[in-house]
């Protein structure tokens, strides 16, 4: 195994989606929290788009979540988190789409961003309507998740892939600020603590954000 080291912020659902695909394939992983927004000249050097996470594998640099976890599944196969199928691989690359892109602009940057994010890099006080977009827009995509999950074991078929690592990462963030209604649907839920009780989420129900305390369900693998 490389020697690895991932420049990360704790609960960016793009650094979670690396780690959770670092840890389901046994990669021993340092984490190093990066403050991004200085844009610091060492950072800058590694990662000129000035964005995490980036991934140092000995003497290779990463950076783009999804080309670094396309990278890893071709690096390092098993487990497998693509299925073999160009139509199945497809629908897992179109669904870590929706969830890296849609409900990332849609949730994600309306709720975390504006709750965390912006009093972390002091960026002033939450913009009210976008929470509130935020809040209406996730129960569009819970509904969504749910729809998926009737007809699929896992979000993009029988198998567990990194369509549900994706979605899981994003869902695991605003879970820790209390942004998640588990109760508007028992199959969503039960996915949702199918895959945190995977060991590859040990490290993501530990992280501790000073000034922001998780909900005590946050970690607890039976809600």
């Amino acid at each position: 195994m490389p020697v690895a080291k991932l420049y990360h912020v704790p609960l960016s659902p793009f650094c979670r989606k690396v780690r959770l695909s670092l840890a389901e394939k046994k990669i021993d992983c340092e984490l190093i929290e990066e403050r991004y927004w200085e844009m610091g000249a060492d950072f800058l050097r590694r990662n000129p788009a000035a964005k995490v996470p980036v991934l140092k594998l000995d003497d290779l640099v990463l950076s783009e979540s999804a080309a670094i976890c396309e990278y890893l599944e071709e690096a390092f196969p098993e487990p497998s988190l693509m299925p073999r199928s160009a139509e199945a691989r497809y629908e897992v690359r179109r669904l870590v789409g929706w969830f890296d892109d849609k409900f990332h602009n849609e949730v994600t940057s309306k709720l975390l961003y504006e709750r965390v994010n912006k009093k972390i890099i002091g960026k002033g006080f939450p913009d009210s309507g976008n929470v509130k977009s935020g809040a209406r827009a996730i129960k569009y995509h819970l509904d969504y998740m749910a729809w998926l999950l009737e007809h699929r074991r896992w979000l993009a078929g029988d198998v567990m892939t990194l369509a549900d690592f994706a979605a899981a990462a994003h869902l695991s963030s605003l879970d820790y600020i209390s942004d998640v209604d588990w109760n508007r649907s028992d199959v969503v839920k039960d996915w949702y603590a199918k895959i945190k009780s995977r060991p590859a989420f040990r490290s993501i129900l530990a992280d501790q954000i000073p000034g922001f305390r998780p909900p005590a369900h946050y970690a607890d693998l039976d809600f």
